[in-house]
């Protein structure tokens, strides 16, 4: 039997190591630095070694003897944790720190895009804000500002006002006079997340997924890591997935691969469905987060043999159902995303159609306290998303969760399709 390390903290790899659980050739999963949440599952283990203490999680899988390392936070792939897990003969499942580029510095995507025709929203990269001011005017309003290097899945502000853009880009350059951020298109339309696992010779990708950002319900409020996710996305057709997937992310892929940095992990391509066709908003290189609580536990094949198989070489057979449509709600702490309060306590827990997956849990004496801003995915599955909607909000009714903070539409749209 295989023993698998996972390597990061949030609701996230919660959700991965249940999914290798499944396995029959898995008896034990390691999740460094995990939470105390995930101790819902027994044969989890805890292990105290931050994400980024890349010496100290070598040591670690050599003396466990671990089989499989699976990365699910992006700060210790931008590190080259993958590069040195391979060189001191560990097996892992990431992209090098030069694939890693994809998602650690907009900069470089864009010019993978630009060097392979790729549709994308048109940019600019700048370093001062004497720059910034002169590129913003043939953006126009709306017009998007990300950051250059990681950002958690926040560094993303679309500004619909000019003061507003006056503002954000005064505070950027008082805090770092020679920040590097791009300045982008808004581009209009709907957005939807694909996942790819990439091996040398073989591509699985999963069910399309779709996340709500925004805070509050109507897609109000600032932008945050997440706050809920479903999938598939069934009133997206089949013909544009397989137009992202052909248009968007294949020749992002063999575009790596021409420049000699050929791309093996999860390539996540974030994707605007605009009146031209779709178009590549963002890449990550890792899982997202909600989106992993939903679209894994659609996989009814074994995902220990599918990566192996793609670290191998082999083109992996699959299978993903069909049936249901999986939705997660993130709970919050108050005051998340600017200062989010620690120590109120969750009471809800695991029952029959509704999983956890603990993001910032803190457990006292049985007893489980928030950590951290989202502190955990609940989530269900039904055969349509009205009805998976209504479980999860049933339960929430149910539990109470108050004083902690969440979206009530999660699904919204979908719901809306359904209801047609």
């Amino acid at each position: 039997m295989a023993k698998v390390l996972v390597i990061g903290s949030g609701a996230r790899e919660h959700a991965i190591a249940q999914t290798f659980l499944r396995s029959d050739q898995v008896d034990q999963v390691c999740v460094a630095p995990g939470n105390d949440g995930m101790q819902i599952n027994p044969e989890i283990k805890l292990v105290a070694i931050s994400a980024t203490q890349i010496d100290a999680l070598i040591d670690f899988a050599q003396t466990e003897k671990i089989d499989l390392v699976f990365v699910g936070s992006e700060e210790p792939l931008t590190l080259g944790i993958v590069d040195a897990f391979q060189e001191a003969g560990i097996r892992i499942f990431g992209p090098s720190q030069a694939a890693a580029q994809l998602e650690g510095s907009k900069t470089f995507a864009n010019m993978i895009l630009a060097e392979n025709d790729i549709p994308t929203a048109q940019s600019k990269t700048v370093e001062s804000l004497e720059d910034a001011l002169e590129a913003v005017p043939a953006f126009g309003i709306p017009v998007v500002i990300k950051q250059d290097g990681l950002a958690l899945g926040k560094g993303v502000s679309i500004l619909e006002s000019e003061a507003d853009l006056q503002k954000l880009l005064e505070q950027i350059y008082h805090d770092n006079e020679s920040a590097r951020i791009v300045i982008e298109e808004y581009l209009d339309g709907v957005e939807f997340s694909i996942f790819s696992f990439v091996g040398e010779n073989g591509i699985v990708h999963a069910p399309i997924a779709q996340d709500h950002k925004r805070l509050l319900d109507g897609d109000l409020g600032p932008n945050t890591g997440g706050m809920g996710a479903y999938s598939p996305v069934r009133w997206i057709s089949d013909e544009v997935r397989l137009e992202a997937i052909q248009n968007l992310v294949l020749p992002t892929i063999e575009g790596m691969k021409k420049k000699g940095i050929p791309f093996v992990g999860v390539l996540y391509t974030g994707v605007m469905l605009t009146k031209a066709g779709p178009k590549v908003i963002e890449f990550n290189v890792r899982l997202g987060d909600p989106e992993a609580q939903v679209v894994l536990p659609q996989l009814t094949s074994d995902f220990y043999e599918m990566l192996n198989e793609l670290i191998d070489g082999v083109q992996p057979r699959v299978i993903w159902q069909h049936d249901d449509v999986y939705l997660g709600v993130v709970v919050a702490a108050p005051g998340y995303p600017e200062s989010p309060k620690h120590d109120i306590e969750l009471h809800a827990y695991e029952k029959n159609g509704i999983t956890i997956n603990a993001a910032a849990l803190r457990e006292v004496l049985g007893r489980y306290y928030s950590n951290g801003g989202r502190i955990a995915t609940f989530v269900t599955h039904a055969s349509t998303a009205t009805e998976a909607q209504t479980m999860v909000y049933d339960y929430f009714a149910e539990v109470g969760m108050e004083p902690l903070q969440f979206r009530t539409d999660i699904g919204y749209q979908a719901v809306q399709s359904e209801a047609k």
